[in-house]
């Protein structure tokens, strides 16, 4: 059977592919420098045989034939860039890049998807279809790869009729994988403000627009507008988190600035928040005798999961792995640009286990000691194929 088949590929691949995620974890790279992880991926794929296009400069999109190639096309999607974080984990296989590491497990990413794909590849003969591989840049950093792979055509010639995506999830264990139907991530925008105003000695505010205080009303009073305005039942997330301004005791500066973060599920209220943020900041500052310059930086919007397709998944992976080892994954307020593909077409993205809590391994995306337990790279290389393969 099918399923056996890509069972004991997965298997038998694992070691290898072990050895391309370690590669990569030792050599990561910025959003949209991710020229030597696209050499590797157009590396491997050249040695696969299967025939590829570059797209947004560093991604890499592969295309394999089943039977019947035009009767269904099946998208598959992973991230290649690392982040600004200096890695603390003792491994041999530690970030030799000073500064960048893999901190959010987009090394896992493409390496379950380059071993998904030596595993369709050399059963192609026992699928139909057409599977798209995609690798692309730029997930952690605005614009966000995929609307630049998007504009490139990646969803065209030929057009799928569904794709998927994995995440590790160090909070779950490996050898377990989860889903969820319907929003499953916030969308995030990127708020940057500079309040402006007369600066002076601190001993003669009055002669001022203290910036300082104005600054700190605004962080204060701009909390106001997601616990007063937005119903509780919509989930919403405004975080201020920066605060820069003044260089000594006795000086008020005449400029501060301020950056943060909004989150939401809900389009309509995003956009109406962004009013709202921006007229609470001008009228505050205003009336306080100071001037703001106020930007919002819109960035990706929710992931959607498609009902039908979620169910589709849940029930192959129950097949593949056993009812108890798939859950429902919760709501995140955190963001993924795959957000964009979801809002093109029927979308899947689930996590992968990737934690270890008797051998340590329980730190989170995004910090310097994130790490996984390698025996999920079975489970997401397996995973995607199968979901790609199986009718």
């Amino acid at each position: 059977m099918l399923k056996e088949k890509i069972q004991q590929l997965a298997k038998q691949y694992a070691d290898e592919f072990i050895g391309i995620r370690h590669h990569l974890h030792a050599h990561p790279e910025l959003s949209y420098k991710e020229f030597e992880t696209s050499k590797l991926v157009q590396q491997r794929l050249t040695a696969l045989g299967i025939p590829f296009e570059i797209m947004a400069t560093t991604g890499v999109v592969g295309l394999i034939k089943g039977k019947n190639p035009e009767k269904r096309i099946i998208a598959l999607r992973a991230d290649m860039d690392a982040l600004p974080i200096t890695e603390e984990n003792d491994v041999p296989y530690k970030s030799q890049n000073p500064g960048v590491m893999h901190a959010c497990g987009h090394d896992v990413h493409t390496t379950c998807l380059l071993g998904a794909a030596k595993i369709l590849n050399e059963l192609k003969d026992e699928w139909e279809g057409t599977v798209k591989l995609i690798f692309q840049p730029g997930e952690e950093k605005n614009p966000g790869g995929a609307s630049l792979m998007i504009k490139d055509g990646v969803l065209e010639n030929p057009v799928p009729q569904k794709i998927f995506a994995l995440h590790v999830h160090p909070g779950m264990e490996a050898g377990q994988v989860s889903f969820r139907g319907g929003m499953i991530m916030a969308s995030a925008d990127e708020i940057y403000i500079t309040i402006k105003g007369k600066g002076g000695h601190a001993a003669s505010p009055h002669l001022t627009a203290d910036t300082i205080l104005i600054a700190s009303h605004l962080v204060v009073s701009l909390q106001q507008i997601v616990s007063r305005n937005n119903n509780p039942f919509n989930p919403s997330v405004l975080s201020i988190t920066s605060f820069n301004g003044g260089s000594t005791t006795n000086v008020i500066p005449s400029e501060v600035k301020l950056m943060g973060t909004f989150r939401a599920m809900n389009e309509e209220w995003r956009f109406k928040a962004h009013e709202l943020i921006k007229e609470q900041t001008l009228t505050l500052t205003r009336m306080m005798g100071a001037e703001a310059d106020i930007t919002i930086d819109v960035g990706y919007p929710f992931v959607l999961n498609d009902e039908t397709l979620h169910k589709e998944a849940w029930q192959k992976a129950t097949a593949y792995m056993g009812e108890e080892k798939v859950a429902e994954t919760e709501l995140r307020m955190g963001a993924e640009d795959f957000a964009y593909y979801s809002h093109q077409l029927p979308a899947c993205f689930f996590r992968l286990g990737a934690g270890n809590k008797e051998k340590g391994i329980n730190s989170g995306v995004h910090t310097p000691t994130f790490n996984i337990d390698e025996n999920a790279i079975e489970i997401g290389m397996g995973m995607m194929a199968w979901l790609a393969a199986a009718e």
